[in-house]
């Protein structure tokens, strides 16, 4: 019995950690983009910089501080067994550019073995499909 409570307590602890990353502030940062085909192979790569601001409620994008898009997750599911270097979220959003285009989306961040990826994929026709590859991240107050 005495096993039980402990395992139960640790999968508990071990939840609490997991959720209370999942509603940080946090930017994440870029050095590399990769453009995807639809099935996934790398059509070309580009050295550029981006920051992904991500909040509980929205994410901003910002490519060479030049080209911006900002969006309003709709839905996040987020499951992380060590933040930002095991596990994975995925949001789905609903973003616009600086034309105020406006664009269902989904993005994919994952982290194998300490190495974190973001797929940023756009919906509908000719959607784009990108990876980033995650340089740094920090949380924010």
């Amino acid at each position: 019995m005495k096993k039980i409570i402990l395992t139960l307590s640790l999968l508990i602890g071990l939840s609490a950690i997991s959720f209370a990353q999942c509603d940080k502030k946090v930017v994440l940062n870029s050095s590399k983009t990769e453009h995807l085909d639809e099935a996934g192979a790398v059509t070309r790569t580009v050295d550029e910089t981006a920051q992904i601001d991500i909040t509980k409620t929205t994410v901003d994008i910002s490519v060479n501080n030049d080209h911006k898009m900002n969006g309003t997750i709709v839905d996040n599911t987020c499951n992380w067994t060590v933040p930002f270097k095991e596990g994975k979220s995925v949001m789905h959003l609903k973003m616009s550019n600086d034309n105020g285009e406006e664009k269902k989306v989904t993005i994919t961040i994952e982290g194998k073995g300490g190495k974190v990826t973001l797929l940023f994929e756009m919906e509908g026709e000719g959607g784009d499909r990108v990876r980033v590859y995650i340089d740094k991240f920090e949380e924010k107050a």
